[in-house]
């Protein structure tokens, strides 16, 4: 009775069961992009940075083809055999979702190892505990407010030192240096100014005393800006902003040049505990797929938008490495091959640029940048808040000053909101 109900339940169309995934055979023949990240980085030499976007060596799940890198949401891992432990063991020091994205970033950078953190201060806070108690560090002096933050207000109290200096000048560089300087932190565009910094000069200068060279290349990215192909050892990103793309993920990235200091960061990153989960890596190996695509079209626009602004008379300062007026535009175009798409402009007063800032339609009014959405932001209450007035002022952050991240809406109706805000 049982096998004739049995025999019911078949429709006639069943196919023989197959294993999950690709057979032993076809495992043999293991096509580059599922190999180890040092053989997809080797297939990969030569091709367009676009085309590294989308086949980066783990785009596509070597156990079952998926087309997306699987979420590993498990906390450890189980071995097999006590005598052969297993790769991952536990997901804090490392996870194969949160893997695939440290390999991906370190192949676009071009780098020897990639790390992902909770947060973009998170990654710079691990970087900056590769220096010690009494070392002193020269650093771009309107660099990110969390990032003066973190100087002046935490390193400090474990005596690491910093120099503040404007880095568009070598000298001023130069004549920071002491005894105990063991490091220089770079900003380049700087945020908010965008001011330019040479970064092959400063990293020759570096290495003649032996210093540890570091980059924010959140505004640049990969895509316009590779730093290690000017020699800085290590690069940082707050990935919640281009790389991610979509106001979704927090998220930061750092890249070693070499192994020695891949191996350094892995520690620090082991050690303090602050990583990315698998869902967030997720999120983010998501919107860098498309990264080549969003920077291009906000480019387009920040451009004309800086135009645009730079024929108003009611705008006392515009800022973008793309104008031809911009003092690093030259040295800005030998180290990067585009401009990005962050504007900064001064209105003249905080009252007018509050009044602005109440009046626009379309853009987000907010904290952040670099999303499919226009961010307009505030710095003197937001980005810079924890930098004191006078040193803001010092600096060239003016109490009239704006940020515009160009997103992917319409430039004209972007430039057509902005208009009717600025009428006083």
């Amino acid at each position: 009775m049982a096998h004739e109900q049995e025999q019911t339940l078949k429709t006639g169309t069943e196919k023989p069961s197959q294993p999950q995934g690709r057979t032993p055979e076809q495992a043999e023949h293991l096509p580059s992009q599922l190999q180890t990240p040092e053989e997809a980085a080797a297939a990969l030499k030569g091709r367009h940075f676009d085309t590294k976007l989308i086949h980066f060596g783990a785009e596509i799940d070597p156990a079952t083809g998926a087309s997306s890198v699987p979420i590993y949401q498990a906390s450890t891992f189980h071995h097999f055999d006590v005598y052969n432990p297993p790769q991952y063991d536990y997901s804090r020091s490392g996870s194969p979702t949160r893997q695939a994205l440290e390999d991906y970033i370190s192949l676009l950078e071009g780098g020897a190892g990639g790390y992902a953190f909770a947060s973009g201060m998170a990654a710079i806070s691990a970087a900056l505990m590769m220096f010690s108690a009494g070392d002193h560090l020269i650093v771009t002096e309107d660099v990110y407010g969390g990032t003066y933050r973190l100087l002046t207000t935490i390193l400090s109290r474990m005596n690491i030192e910093t120099t503040f200096v404007d880095m568009t000048d070598l000298d001023q560089i130069k004549n920071a240096l002491r005894s105990n300087t063991k490091g220089v932190f770079m900003e380049t565009p700087s945020n908010p100014t965008l001011k330019i910094t040479d970064l092959g000069a400063v990293t020759a200068w570096a290495k003649e005393h032996n210093l540890l060279t570091l980059v924010d290349n959140t505004f640049m990215t990969p895509y316009y800006q590779r730093p290690i192909e000017q020699g800085v050892d290590i690069i940082l990103h707050s990935a919640t902003k281009f790389l991610g793309g979509h106001s979704d993920v927090l998220a930061g990235l750092a890249v070693a040049r070499t192994p020695e200091l891949a191996a350094e960061l892995k520690k620090l990153q082991n050690g303090l505990g602050t990583v990315l989960g698998p869902q967030d890596s997720w999120l983010l190996m998501r919107g860098m797929k498309t990264l080549g695509a969003r920077m291009g079209r906000s480019e387009i626009g920040a451009r004309k938008l800086a135009a645009w602004l730079s024929e108003r008379s009611d705008i006392t300062s515009v800022y973008y490495p793309g104008l031809e007026n911009h003092p690093g535009k030259e040295i800005h175009e030998k180290q990067s091959t585009g401009y990005g798409a962050v504007v900064s402009f001064d209105v003249g007063s905080e009252e007018r640029a509050k009044r602005l800032l109440n009046k626009v339609k379309l853009p987000l009014v907010a904290v952040s940048l670099g999303a499919v959405e226009s961010i307009l932001s505030y710095p003197p209450m937001m980005s810079h808040a924890a930098m004191p007035r006078e040193v803001r002022l010092e600096r060239g952050i003016g109490d009239g000053l704006l940020r515009f991240s160009v997103g992917l809406e319409n430039i004209d109706d972007l430039i057509e909101d902005l208009e009717q805000a600025l009428i006083d």
